[in-house]
């Protein structure tokens, strides 16, 4: 069991992130199977993002020589180098399928549609401005709170990929690939997994509970959001799907916690 929760996690990372580890068939078939290591991995992943947050706190002499929207910026390029654009990529196609006119059959067309029309370049302003904003107020919060900063980071990223687990566990795809490798193996019963996993978020405050509770909250009205609007307008689950509700789980999820923690 041990053996295949490690195997899981590797997959979960290798398929997560640009990290040089779990991409044998034997990951991917644990990773697959296991919807609690998606939020697992988001531990390992939020602590890499926080790095540029973390030197700050490390050299704060240096720290507060490197004007805030230097750092804001390298935290966002630094955050695309460690997670890849491929879930990126879901979002600007979820974009164009929510912006054509017809029914689920031509959306889903679009979402096979490489090229990027007007829904999904807003989309994509959308998701990389709000992650750019938070940043901003992630690099002054580090330079005087920097435990703050990390685990409000690495918080956002776990809740973004319990939300993640969260339309895994309650979808059903609607056609054939990755979608369906992901939710075929998966049901409501690992939900209660999922949760367990993505728990100790709610203690990134402490001893104030409010920012990891408001973090996770906010990850599960996306979730709730990316499964009413993948049903209702795909007909189901799709690999975009799960793409976009991490990359909007995260954006939506540090916002909030800065939020939390400021009124904390």
């Amino acid at each position: 069991m041990a053996v295949n929760a490690l195997a899981a996690l590797r997959g979960a990372l290798g398929f997560l992130s640009r990290v040089p580890v779990g991409h044998s068939d034997a990951s991917w078939e644990a990773f697959r199977r296991t919807p609690t290591a998606i939020p697992a991995a988001g531990y390992p992943i939020g602590a890499l993002l926080a790095l540029p947050l973390a030197t700050i706190a490390v050299a704060p002499a240096r720290g507060a020589a490197v004007p805030t929207e230097t750092v804001a910026v390298a935290f966002v390029a630094w955050l695309y180098a460690v997670t890849g654009i491929t879930h990126l990529d879901g979002v600007a196609d979820l974009g164009d399928a929510a912006v054509v006119h017809g029914d689920a059959d031509r959306r889903r067309e679009v979402l096979k549609d490489s090229s990027l029309g007007v829904g999904g370049a807003l989309a994509l302003g959308l998701v990389v401005l709000g992650l750019a904003s938070v940043a901003l107020l992630l690099a002054d919060l580090a330079r005087f709170a920097p435990v703050a900063a990390v685990g409000l980071v690495v918080a956002a990223e776990v809740a973004a990929k319990a939300a993640t687990a969260t339309v895994v566990c309650l979808g059903d795809a609607a056609h054939e690939g990755l979608g369906s490798a992901l939710t075929a193996e998966s049901g409501p019963r690992s939900l209660l997994g999922v949760g367990v996993v993505a728990a100790p978020v709610t203690l990134v405050g402490w001893p104030a509970l409010l920012p990891g509770i408001a973090i996770l909250a906010a990850a599960g009205v996306v979730a709730a959001a990316a499964l009413w609007w993948a049903r209702s307008r795909l007909g189901g689950v799709s690999g975009d799907v799960l793409g976009a509700t991490n990359e909007i789980a995260r954006v939506v999820g540090i916002h909030v916690g800065v939020i939390a923690w400021t009124l904390s």
